[in-house]
């Protein structure tokens, strides 16, 4: 699936960054799905795109049976050691979301956060209705800043633009739909949910985040990398507290197959 007029992405190269500062959604976002199955002790999940396992690492915490995929060899490499790191254990490995290395009816729930729009939506969905077993659901949720309600995701957007101009998903209007349109002829909606919080950073902090982020980390060389973190550094000093918070809206659907 071409993204960003095709210009090529590696998220390995984010990997020290992502994980210092892309800690994933707020506790609230777990205790929702918590109240909605999701993430029970000995429930079997696998997380797809799991990037360095954010929501993986968490649901093995809570006493799950965890899974996790990504297409990126220095993802997994880091979601590897940060299991050790949390004393957690998750089966991490190297594969596609449309390919998944594991069993038909394998998993209670599968899981995806901040990915699906990178998988090949027909294969992948061919794949959870074989992964899933009888009665189980696959989750798809989205955390992201609101440029639109926030003034400084809306000022660092400009700098993401002038830095990379083949960006695709700025000024994002955080519209959610009852029903996706990838979910309509394959699965129908047990429980959805949105809402906004605002996340805490600070200057540093959200430097690190956007560094991390598909625009940046992701898509330029090195050189590139840091003229914009430069640019975004001179920008926050200028127009920005040292602790501030962004707003986002943390959003999720769970599906069942058809």
């Amino acid at each position: 699936m071409e993204i960003d007029h095709g210009r090529p992405l590696d998220w390995g190269k984010t990997s020290a960054d992502y994980a210092e500062h892309r800690p994933g959604p707020p506790d609230s976002y777990y205790g929702r799905l918590a109240e909605l199955g999701i993430g029970r002790p000995g429930q079997r999940i696998l997380d797809l795109g799991t990037g360095t396992g954010v929501l993986a690492r968490r649901f093995a915490a809570q006493g799950a049976t965890v899974a996790g995929i990504d297409i990126s060899p220095g993802q997994i490499e880091t979601a590897r050691r940060l299991a050790g790191r949390d004393r957690v254990e998750v089966d991490f490995r190297v594969a596609p979301a449309e390919r998944v290395p594991h069993p038909d009816a394998s998993f209670d729930a599968i899981t995806a956060n901040q990915a699906w729009l990178y998988f090949d939506r027909p294969r992948t969905v061919a794949e959870l209705k074989r992964l899933l077993a009888p009665g189980g659901v696959f989750m798809n949720s989205g955390f992201s800043w609101l440029p639109r309600a926030d003034a400084i995701a809306r000022r660092t957007e400009e700098v993401v633009l002038a830095h990379n101009p083949q960006w695709t998903t700025g000024d994002w209007s955080g519209e959610i739909s009852e029903r996706p349109a990838w979910s309509v002829n394959d699965f129908r909606v047990r429980a959805w949910f949105f809402y906004d919080e605002a996340i805490p950073f600070t200057r540093d902090t959200w430097r690190g985040r956007m560094r991390a982020c598909r625009a940046i980390g992701a898509s330029l060389a090195p050189d590139e990398v840091a003229r914009f973190d430069r640019a975004l550094a001179e920008v926050l000093a200028r127009e920005a507290p040292e602790r501030f918070s962004v707003l986002h809206r943390i959003d999720a659907h769970i599906v069942e197959p058809l």
